[in-house]
């Protein structure tokens, strides 16, 4: 018998084995510098917008850097334009997100299930708003289409013997909403078309058999496979509606009044048209905050969405 079996007969337990040696893996070396870069890119930026914040620190006075706490803050918040921008942005991204979510699912359950020539250049045309840059599609939307005297619904307000509506002005949030949703509809469009083609024709065509009718296939098969990709969508867009700044600032800025202003635009205008880096930088953070806390929200949803889906 060797030791350890003697130890234990005589009533001493063994020695536990030896832990090996803890070893960095390869891949943290080759991680490490992206991360790194990453983290610099972010606590720098950061840590300077919360040190502005709590400084009264004006362009045009710039050497007085006074510590004045959470004065900004306060501010801020009671701004004229805080609340009409906060309400300007619920408004702008619950607006956009039923808009693209709503026809995104019709125009890709309309796709796949209709046959017709030169499906594939229609698709590429659906998609294709996507891809122009904002403050372009803003110009379009501006000179082509709402423009008072040569625009397109002008002139078909004409032709139908009505007078024209200057939209921008009388209708400056519903125009800047038609505008962002004409540019993420497509992204919509092609996240939820190719789900479309990953559903199970086998469980169409049975469903069929059955007795369903097209609304109900729709009903109990297309839209719970959907689920997935339109909490991916919902989920993309309303962390890039809540920045949308270039449509406004191209089109109405933020007028008339506070009329079509949000929470980015208010932050440009205490930045760059009333120099006020310390509240602006507070701002900033506010901003930061409110995505942040609709991010977790809907990381939760999705995850609890998955989780009720396996």
């Amino acid at each position: 018998m060797n030791s350890s079996a003697l130890d234990t007969v005589a009533g001493t337990p063994a020695a536990a084995p030896r832990a090996k040696p803890r070893t960095l893996k390869p891949g943290w070396f080759l991680v490490s510098p992206s991360v790194a870069l990453l983290l610099l890119w972010m606590i720098v930026p950061l840590g300077m917008t919360v040190y502005f914040s709590l400084i009264r620190y004006n362009l045009l006075s710039p050497g007085e850097n006074e510590f004045v706490g959470l004065e900004n803050f306060e501010f801020f918040v009671t701004d004229p334009g805080f609340m009409p921008g906060a309400l300007h942005t619920l408004t702008l991204v619950g607006s956009v997100l039923a808009i693209s979510v709503i026809f995104g699912v019709l125009i890709s359950a309309l796709l796949e299930a209709c046959e017709f020539w030169g499906r594939g250049i229609v698709r590429v045309l659906l998609i294709s708003p996507f891809f122009i840059m904002p403050t372009v599609s803003a110009l379009l939307w501006k000179n082509l289409i709402f423009h008072p005297v040569s625009g397109i619904l002008a002139a078909i307000w004409r032709f139908f013997g009505a007078q024209p509506v200057d939209w921008l002005a009388h209708h400056p949030l519903m125009s800047i909403i038609f505008i962002v949703s004409w540019q993420w509809l497509p992204f919509a469009i092609l996240i939820l078309m190719t789900a479309m083609q990953s559903l199970d024709q086998d469980q169409k065509e049975a469903a069929r058999l059955d007795g369903a009718g097209p609304i109900a296939i729709f009903w109990h098969l297309t839209l719970p496979h959907l689920a997935r990709p339109i909490a991916v969508v919902v989920m993309i867009e309303t962390i890039f509606l809540l920045s949308v700044f270039a449509e406004i600032f191209t089109t109405t800025s933020g007028g008339p009044g506070y009329e079509s202003t949000n929470l980015a635009y208010l932050i440009y205008n205490q930045a760059l048209l009333q120099f006020d880096v310390g509240m602006a930088s507070a701002g900033g953070l506010i901003a930061v905050l409110i995505a942040n806390i609709a991010a977790i929200i809907l990381v939760r949803m999705i995850g609890k969405n998955l989780t009720d889906q396996q």
